[in-house]
Protein backbone atom coordinates (compact mmCIF):
# COMPACT_ATOMS: atom_id res chain seq x y z
CA UNK A 1 0.00 0.00 0.00
CA UNK A 2 3.03 2.17 0.80
CA UNK A 3 4.36 1.74 -2.70
CA UNK A 4 0.98 2.65 -4.39
CA UNK A 5 0.65 6.10 -2.29
CA UNK A 6 4.46 6.51 -3.02
CA UNK A 7 4.16 6.09 -7.28
CA UNK A 8 0.65 8.31 -6.90
CA UNK A 9 2.71 10.87 -5.22
CA UNK A 10 5.56 10.82 -7.72
CA UNK A 11 3.47 10.96 -10.36
CA UNK A 12 1.40 14.16 -9.36
CA UNK A 13 4.81 16.24 -8.64
CA UNK A 14 6.31 15.16 -11.75
CA UNK A 15 2.94 16.60 -13.74
CA UNK A 16 2.91 19.34 -11.43
CA UNK A 17 6.49 19.98 -12.39
CA UNK A 18 6.62 18.86 -16.10
CA UNK A 19 3.02 20.47 -16.86
CA UNK A 20 3.87 23.37 -19.60
CA UNK A 21 0.96 25.64 -18.97
CA UNK A 22 0.79 24.67 -15.15
CA UNK A 23 2.13 27.41 -12.49
CA UNK A 24 5.93 28.67 -12.64
CA UNK A 25 5.77 29.05 -9.00
CA UNK A 26 5.86 25.02 -8.65
CA UNK A 27 8.88 25.05 -10.99
CA UNK A 28 10.79 27.98 -10.04
CA UNK A 29 10.49 26.54 -6.55
CA UNK A 30 12.06 23.36 -7.85
CA UNK A 31 14.61 25.06 -9.80
CA UNK A 32 15.44 26.80 -6.55
CA UNK A 33 15.52 23.59 -4.46
CA UNK A 34 17.44 21.67 -7.33
CA UNK A 35 20.01 24.49 -8.10
CA UNK A 36 20.73 26.23 -4.55
CA UNK A 37 19.33 23.94 -1.57
CA UNK A 38 20.60 20.79 -2.46
CA UNK A 39 24.35 21.91 -3.70
CA UNK A 40 24.88 24.30 -0.42
CA UNK A 41 23.49 21.13 1.35
CA UNK A 42 26.28 18.74 -0.71
CA UNK A 43 29.09 21.56 -0.68
CA UNK A 44 28.82 21.31 3.35
CA UNK A 45 28.95 17.75 3.43
CA UNK A 46 31.89 17.62 1.07
CA UNK A 47 33.94 20.09 3.15
CA UNK A 48 32.87 18.38 6.15
CA UNK A 49 34.39 15.20 5.17
CA UNK A 50 37.44 16.85 3.83
CA UNK A 51 37.11 15.17 0.45
CA UNK A 52 38.53 16.95 -2.32
CA UNK A 53 37.08 15.23 -5.60
CA UNK A 54 33.73 16.41 -3.85
CA UNK A 55 34.95 19.35 -3.05
CA UNK A 56 36.01 19.92 -6.25
CA UNK A 57 33.04 18.83 -7.74
CA UNK A 58 31.03 21.48 -5.89
CA UNK A 59 32.92 24.07 -6.86
CA UNK A 60 32.82 23.67 -10.55
CA UNK A 61 29.06 23.27 -9.79
CA UNK A 62 29.18 27.10 -7.93
CA UNK A 63 31.02 28.62 -11.16
CA UNK A 64 29.07 27.28 -13.98
CA UNK A 65 25.71 28.13 -11.92
CA UNK A 66 27.11 31.71 -11.08
CA UNK A 67 28.11 32.26 -14.73
CA UNK A 68 24.50 30.64 -15.82
CA UNK A 69 22.87 33.08 -12.82
CA UNK A 70 25.07 36.70 -14.08
CA UNK A 71 23.84 35.73 -18.00
CA UNK A 72 20.41 35.26 -16.38
CA UNK A 73 20.39 38.34 -14.41
CA UNK A 74 20.75 40.58 -18.38
CA UNK A 75 18.37 38.01 -19.90
CA UNK A 76 15.91 37.12 -17.93
CA UNK A 77 12.84 39.66 -19.30
CA UNK A 78 13.47 38.54 -22.40
CA UNK A 79 13.98 34.53 -21.34
CA UNK A 80 10.75 34.73 -19.03
CA UNK A 81 8.80 35.33 -22.34
CA UNK A 82 9.42 31.38 -23.10
CA UNK A 83 6.62 29.59 -21.81
CA UNK A 84 8.95 26.51 -21.26
CA UNK A 85 12.17 28.88 -19.73
CA UNK A 86 11.78 27.42 -16.15
CA UNK A 87 11.38 24.02 -17.24
CA UNK A 88 14.13 24.14 -19.32
CA UNK A 89 16.30 25.72 -16.37
CA UNK A 90 15.29 23.06 -14.07
CA UNK A 91 16.67 20.46 -16.77
CA UNK A 92 19.72 22.12 -17.25
CA UNK A 93 20.84 22.61 -13.15
CA UNK A 94 19.83 18.53 -13.01
CA UNK A 95 22.01 18.25 -15.67
CA UNK A 96 25.05 20.28 -14.04
CA UNK A 97 24.73 18.16 -11.15
CA UNK A 98 24.02 14.49 -12.42
CA UNK A 99 27.42 12.58 -12.23
CA UNK A 100 26.47 10.81 -15.05
CA UNK A 101 26.48 13.41 -17.50
CA UNK A 102 29.29 15.82 -15.11
CA UNK A 103 27.76 18.55 -16.79
CA UNK A 104 29.70 21.41 -14.55
CA UNK A 105 33.23 19.83 -15.10
CA UNK A 106 32.25 19.60 -19.16
CA UNK A 107 30.74 23.27 -18.84
CA UNK A 108 33.44 25.09 -17.27
CA UNK A 109 36.65 23.04 -19.53
CA UNK A 110 35.42 23.59 -22.55
CA UNK A 111 33.46 27.32 -22.16
CA UNK A 112 34.25 29.13 -18.73
CA UNK A 113 37.79 28.36 -18.26
CA UNK A 114 38.52 29.12 -21.81
CA UNK A 115 36.70 32.42 -21.66
CA UNK A 116 38.36 33.52 -17.71
CA UNK A 117 42.03 32.58 -19.41
CA UNK A 118 41.64 34.90 -21.92
CA UNK A 119 39.98 37.57 -20.07
CA UNK A 120 41.91 37.15 -16.82
CA UNK A 121 43.93 40.34 -17.04
CA UNK A 122 41.11 42.56 -18.28
CA UNK A 123 38.63 41.21 -15.64
CA UNK A 124 41.41 41.48 -12.69
CA UNK A 125 41.81 45.80 -13.60
CA UNK A 126 38.09 45.77 -13.45
CA UNK A 127 37.76 44.45 -10.22
CA UNK A 128 40.42 45.91 -8.86
CA UNK A 129 39.13 49.57 -9.61
CA UNK A 130 35.57 48.41 -8.43
CA UNK A 131 37.35 47.04 -5.21
CA UNK A 132 39.50 50.17 -5.14
CA UNK A 133 36.19 52.43 -5.33
CA UNK A 134 34.29 50.63 -3.20
CA UNK A 135 37.16 51.02 0.02
CA UNK A 136 36.87 54.91 -1.18
CA UNK A 137 33.06 54.91 -0.72
CA UNK A 138 33.04 53.03 2.19
CA UNK A 139 36.04 55.21 3.67
CA UNK A 140 34.19 58.50 2.63
CA UNK A 141 30.57 57.71 4.30
CA UNK A 142 31.76 55.47 7.35
CA UNK A 143 29.79 58.39 9.79
CA UNK A 144 26.82 57.14 8.20
CA UNK A 145 27.54 53.52 8.56
CA UNK A 146 28.00 53.96 11.95
CA UNK A 147 24.67 55.64 12.21
CA UNK A 148 22.78 53.27 10.34
CA UNK A 149 24.60 50.49 12.51
CA UNK A 150 23.83 52.38 16.00
CA UNK A 151 20.34 52.61 15.15
CA UNK A 152 20.09 48.82 13.75
CA UNK A 153 21.84 47.81 17.23
CA UNK A 154 19.05 49.66 18.99
CA UNK A 155 16.41 47.91 16.93
CA UNK A 156 18.03 44.44 17.61
CA UNK A 157 18.53 45.49 21.47
CA UNK A 158 14.62 46.79 22.05
CA UNK A 159 13.41 43.31 20.29
CA UNK A 160 15.70 41.50 22.14
CA UNK A 161 14.82 43.00 25.58
CA UNK A 162 11.21 42.91 24.91
CA UNK A 163 11.71 39.19 23.82
CA UNK A 164 13.63 38.45 26.89
CA UNK A 165 10.62 40.17 29.02
CA UNK A 166 8.06 38.33 27.57
CA UNK A 167 6.91 41.50 25.49
CA UNK A 168 5.23 41.59 22.49
CA UNK A 169 6.30 45.07 20.74
CA UNK A 170 3.83 47.90 20.15
CA UNK A 171 2.65 49.55 16.53
CA UNK A 172 5.13 52.51 17.86
CA UNK A 173 8.30 50.78 18.27
CA UNK A 174 9.91 53.76 16.69
CA UNK A 175 8.25 56.05 19.75
CA UNK A 176 9.12 53.33 22.52
CA UNK A 177 12.96 54.27 21.27
CA UNK A 178 12.48 57.85 21.66
CA UNK A 179 11.08 57.18 25.23
CA UNK A 180 13.82 54.93 26.41
CA UNK A 181 16.61 57.55 25.06
CA UNK A 182 14.96 59.78 26.87
CA UNK A 183 14.54 58.18 29.81
CA UNK A 184 18.19 57.51 29.70
CA UNK A 185 18.93 60.50 29.58
CA UNK A 186 17.21 61.74 32.53
CA UNK A 187 18.90 59.19 34.79
CA UNK A 188 22.22 60.48 33.34
CA UNK A 189 20.65 63.75 33.90
CA UNK A 190 20.20 62.54 37.58
CA UNK A 191 23.29 60.86 38.38
CA UNK A 192 24.86 64.48 37.50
Amino acid sequence: MALLGSAITNEVGLQLLLYPLGSNVVVRTACCSVGIVLPVYSTFKAIEKKDQNEQQKWLLYWAAYGSFSLVEVFSDKLLSWFPVYYHLKFAFLVWLQLPATDGAKKLYTSHLRPFLLKHQAKVDRILGSVSDEMVKTISRHQAEIQYFRTIVMKIMGSDERSSRLGTARPNGAGRRLQIEDQNSDTESDLDD
